[in-house]
């Protein structure tokens, strides 16, 4: 009896694998990153910001989202994408930090392979590995990942097969495709050629994983300061950009079984003063300038706004130079931190020099109101910043610096309220929703969202 039954007992469960896999198949999560958008800015209902606010009714939406260190936009976009905090992931910068050697200043590989950068596996990767289709529109630290079926890069490729097929559909014209080839046109041009791609994508291929990611709210705020006319424009500008994706995804007909998800990678801090960290050390004698650029240095600092990491460019010198460099920037205006990172980064979430050559020895918080600059030429250790209002970096515990979240649609439960969700959460949520298995993350589903 049992021998005689085995056939149709087989049969249930390869029908229920069967239809385990349709529904996997036919589910979708785009997934929006609108670039340094803090909560309170959120929170001010004087903003006019309609798409967001009725996806936020219809869903599920935080009071706020924690951030990790440092609070940059690669770093927290490979959160969001792997659940794990840059201690782990590995991404410090916008880009590759590749260590100069004694007397060289790092530089920064902006188009590193992904493989080269992020040291762990993805949600897309994932979901890629397991028979989904992937698309990403101005994602970063994903250069040529081989897990992403359809791509819209930052620096726009006319060959690869996104932009081949949008031009041959008319989506983009031969004077577009010109301009955007030929160098980077203004923002607000560009997110809207990113915004005809990501809605051109989810039209015509319905990819069970978009990422999308537009980038003038960030470059607003760091010009003109958060909260300023330009940046409340800049913000209803983008929920704009985002009712047009959400008019896509009615067009394909994939409405019902897709899940949007709106996050940020920073918030945003105001800025009055630059603090020039290279000048310091070029007045204590261990950093030497060629005009404009740094010739010689036993130490230098790197520099992103509200975070710099200085540097020994010889680890021999280690124990010889970190001393007198913690004097040097404990004595420093502006400077409210001074961290070494061998026994301080893995508080903060990431890694020691050791650990990963392109931390920095050193970790320098500035004051409020300061923002580091990179620049090694003058005199000046702190100046006033010109055309510059606000940005990013300090430590993720400040307030200011706490991000966006909502999620509505497919298995999203409706009228949900939170008061904190975590960035590390993002990609577990994502892998929960698409049905994927995401391993060894920090983060975990963010199961009081999740119908099921």
């Amino acid at each position: 009896m049992k021998f005689r039954r085995l056939p149709s007992f087989l049969s249930f469960l390869f029908a229920f694998s069967a239809s385990a896999f349709a529904a996997h198949a036919d589910r979708h999560v785009v997934l929006i990153t609108l670039d340094g958008f803090p909560a309170y800015l959120w929170r001010d209902e004087s903003i006019p910001l309609p798409n967001l606010r009725r996806l936020a009714a219809e869903g599920a939406v935080a009071d706020a989202m924690t951030i990790s260190n440092p609070a940059i936009t690669w770093p927290n976009h490979t959160t969001l994408v792997t659940g794990v905090a840059p201690q782990k992931h590995g991404v410090l910068y916008n880009g590759l930090v590749v260590r100069g050697g004694p007397g060289k200043p790092n530089t920064i590989e902006p188009w590193a392979d992904k493989a080269r950068l992020v040291r762990v596996p993805t949600v897309y990767d994932a979901a890629f590995k397991a028979g989904l289709t992937t698309a990403e529109i101005d994602w970063v630290a994903i250069t040529r990942p081989g897990t992403i079926t359809w791509s819209f890069p930052e620096v726009f490729d006319p060959a690869a097969t996104l932009p081949r097929e949008m031009i041959a559909a008319g989506a983009i014209d031969a004077a577009e495709a010109k301009l955007a080839a030929a160098g980077k046109p203004n923002i607000v041009w560009r997110d809207e050629q990113w915004t005809r791609a990501a809605c051109f994508v989810f039209e015509k291929h319905r990819p069970n994983l978009l990422l999308f990611h537009p980038l003038n709210t960030d470059s607003t705020h760091h010009r003109y300061g958060p909260g300023s006319p330009a940046s409340i424009s800049a913000l209803a500008l983008a929920d704009r950009l985002v009712g047009d994706l959400l008019r896509a995804i009615d067009a394909s007909g994939k409405r019902a079984q897709t899940t949007v998800i709106v996050t940020t990678d920073h918030g945003f801090k105001k800025v009055d003063k630059y603090l020039y960290a290279n000048v310091a050390l070029k007045k204590a004698g261990l950093l030497r300038t060629a005009g404009a650029t740094i010739a010689q240095c036993d130490a230098f600092a790197g520099t992103q706004g509200g975070i710099a990491f200085v540097y020994v460019t010889d680890p021999a010198r280690r124990a010889e130079l970190l001393p007198k460099l913690k004097e040097i920037f404990a004595a420093t205006e502006g400077v409210a931190q001074v961290i070494d990172a061998a026994t301080g980064a893995h508080a903060l979430g990431m890694p020691t020099p050791d650990e990963n050559s392109g931390m920095g020895e050193l970790i320098l918080y500035p004051k409020p109101g300061y923002a580091f600059n990179a620049v090694a030429t003058g005199d000046d250790i702190v100046g006033p910043s010109t055309n510059y209002g606000g940005t990013h970096g300090y430590n993720s515990a400040d307030p200011e610096l706490d991000g966006i979240f909502l999620a509505s649609g497919a298995g999203i439960k409706p009228g949900v309220k939170l008061a904190r969700v975590r960035n590390l959460d993002v990609a577990p949520t994502i892998a929960h929703l698409l049905g994927v298995e995401l391993p060894n993350v920090d983060g975990r589903p963010i199961a009081s969202i999740l119908t099921q």
